[in-house]
This record gives structure tokens, sequence and C-alpha cells, in this order.
């Protein structure tokens, strides 16, 4: 898979974020669990949340300071050392995967900002990317990357943007120093739009991915798009980043991703104890699926058998569960390929019922739906028939909205 970002009003941590959420909605849970584990505090939100210009619908991405909650933060909870910020992503409960990323990225900018100001990059201090929302930003990009399967990445041209930042250190030009050293060797262009276009996190990301300048040569097969908002709003141009997902242009219609498959047997707790760990551990944002059997072990004991697929970038947490939530001694744990299908959800009505229904596109090229569960079960359809129906509505529905 390669990914190549499309810069049409800039990048900064939000977008990115924002628009590979649109491409990949069903990391938004794992994420946020993520950015959670990196030590952002409970008190402070996280917002992922549909948009719409005039133009364009996509995401928007932002983490929320209350005023009511402002009494609860460190006073000085807006500005930290590289180091600070360093020992407490160490600190964390991240995967070693997203948590080295989000240090890389980190360094980068303590390094362009340290020979910028003439320090050491130890002594840096970070004012505006000191701040909870920044290190969102950066554990939360930091997640995506290692989970969503793209092996190369591209970004094109950027915008320059004009006029004046402020910051700590005074005004400083747009683009900032620290975006403009960190992306030399980049294509820019100027599209007369002023303000900050690019910004450090932005560039940051760009250069830790070591984006090309350029799409792959040869055919690419489209799998996928998505676009995140900034905050800024522009005159006859949408302010988004787009993210388009490329495969091979001979590359079948799935995609192959990292699982981690874990497994303990337990043969010391009563039933409705294992139904409540089971239960527990299928609740957890990192854990994509519970497979539970009875198997026979050593003495002639029954054993109940637990199987978990979870994401990889968060296998240390789902670890930490697995202890905390049974009485298992030992697990046993590998990281696996599996193979998914390109899909998406869509939302049809049905009568007065607003259902949800899963489309996929086949190796073959033929489309296929399947109605939500969920949406199933607690809809007003009482019986087996009414359910039938109700299913095979949506399902027809939801593949007529895909007929060119």
């Amino acid at each position: 898979m390669h990914i190549h970002l499309d810069p049409v009003g800039g990048i900064a941590g939000d977008m990115f974020i924002a628009a590979m959420l649109h491409a990949f909605p069903k990391l938004e849970t794992a994420m946020v669990a993520a950015i959670r584990a990196g030590g952002l505090p409970e008190i402070i939100a996280i917002h992922v949340q549909p948009f719409q210009d005039f133009a364009l619908t996509g995401l928007r991405f932002s983490i929320d300071e209350a005023e009511s909650t402002k009494s609860d933060l460190p006073a000085d909870h807006s500005h930290a050392s590289f180091l600070e910020i360093r020992d407490r992503l160490i600190g964390s409960n991240l995967s070693p995967a997203v948590r080295d990323r989000a240090i890389a990225i980190f360094t980068l900018l303590a390094e362009v900002e340290g020979a910028i100001h003439g320090v050491p990059s130890d002594q840096v201090s970070f004012h505006e990317l000191g701040g909870w929302d920044s290190v969102a930003d950066i554990v939360g990009a930091a997640f995506l990357m290692e989970s969503c399967g793209a092996t190369s990445w591209s970004v094109g041209s950027l915008p320059k943007g004009s006029g004046t930042v402020k910051t700590a250190h005074g005004p400083l030009p747009i683009p900032s120093p620290a975006a403009a050293r960190l992306l030399e060797g980049y294509l820019w262009h100027d599209d007369g739009r002023p303000g900050e276009r690019v910004t450090p996190t932005g560039a940051a990301i760009i250069r830790h991915l070591n984006c090309a300048d350029r799409l792959p040569a040869g055919a690419q097969r489209l799998l996928g798009t998505g676009y995140g908002f900034g905050t800024r709003r522009f005159m006859g141009m949408s302010n988004t980043l787009r993210v388009m997902v490329l495969a091979d242009g001979a590359s079948s219609a799935f995609r192959r991703e990292d699982i981690a498959v874990v497994q303990f047997e337990l043969d010391d707790q009563s039933a409705e104890d294992i139904a409540i760990t089971v239960q527990h551990l299928r609740d957890m944002a990192a854990v994509l699926d519970v497979l539970q059997m009875p198997a026979y072990g050593k003495k002639g004991r029954l054993y109940t058998h637990i199987q978990l697929l979870c994401v990889s970038a968060l296998l240390d947490e789902v670890l930490t569960a697995c202890f905390n939530q049974s009485g298992t001694l030992g697990v046993r744990y590998h990281i696996a390929q599996r193979a998914v299908l390109e899909r998406e959800e869509v939302r049809v009505m049905v009568g007065n019922e607003a259902v949800r229904v899963k489309i996929a596109n086949r190796p073959d090229g033929e489309i296929t739906a399947k109605i939500e569960s969920d949406d199933l079960r607690n809809s007003s359809a009482q019986t087996q028939h009414e359910r039938d129906q109700l299913r095979r509505h949506a399902e027809q529905m939801a593949l007529a909205s895909k007929k060119p």
C-alpha cells in the first residue's frame, strides 16, 4: 500500500489525523486509546467530528481543554522541554513501535529547533509544541502510521503561505523556520493565500515518513480517499489535506496488515468469572475479536482456551489486561498477517430506520453488502421474517447507492 498526501490547504498534525481517520475509520477507537496511553489526561476531551465546507466533506480532529477543567491542569501544561516529553513517552503504556515513532518525530523537532536557536537538542524547550494538543497530534499520527499498513508515502507540492506567525520568540516568517528547514528539498508553490499552511508538526510528519515528492511510477489502483480539515477557512478553496490510498495496479482488492494473536488457557476460574473476563477483554478498543472454546490440558483438566486478535501497535495494553482480568500466569502471542477486503460503511434509510451496511469489494470485481448486526438486532423488526425483509431491503439499497 502507498499513501499520497495531497496538501490542498496545507498540512498540520490535526489535519493528518483527520484525513487518515476518514480513510481508515475503523482505526479511530484504537487511536483514541493510544493517545490516552500516551498520557493525555481524561479531563481533556478528544473530538473526531464530521465536517463539511462549501465543496467537500471529511473530518476534523481536535482536543478540548474546556474552561471548566483548566484549573485541573498544571499551570505550565502548554510548555514542556524535549527531555520532559521524551521521558513521559518512555514511561507511557504505548506500544514500543508507536512510542518510538512519536519520540522520533519529537526528536526531529528538537533537533531543528536547537539548530535554529543555537542550543543542543536536549536543551530545547517547546512552547507552542509543548502543549497536550501537540502531544496528542504526534502520538495519534504515530499510531496511524504504524497501524494503517502503508509501506511507502509521498506528498504533493506544498503551499508556501505568507506573512508571520506569533511564537514565544516573537513573530517569525511563514513558512516557519522549523518547517522550512525540515522540508528542504521538497517542492513548494505559492497559491496566493496567506497564513501558515504547513506547521512544524506537519513538516516533521512528512520528514519522518521520508515522503517522496511524487507518486510512484507505473499504474496505481486507488483504494480510497480521506479528507482532513484545518480550523482556518479560505475563500473559494477547501482548507483540507487529502489522503489517497493506493496499491500497485496489478494488486488484488485486499490489503495486508499486521495483527497480534494472543492466547492463554484458564482452568481455575468459574464459568461466571470467565464470562466477565472475556467481556472485559472484548470491550477493549485494541481488541478486534475474542475466541473462547473448551480444551483438555494436563492431568485431564478441562481448560477454557482464550484467543484474542488485537491491534499490534497496542499489544502491551492487551497483555496487561489479560493478566489483570484473569488468573493466568502466562500468555502466548505472535504477530501475524491478515488480508482484509477493502470496504466502506454506508448508512441507508429503510422506512423510518437508519441502518449501517458494510460494502466490500471482492477480488473478482463483485460488490457485496452486509447489514450491521447490531443495527438489525436493535431495529423494530420483531420476527425472523421481518428481520429478513429489513436485511434484504437495506443491502439492496446500499448496493444501489454504489452503482455508477
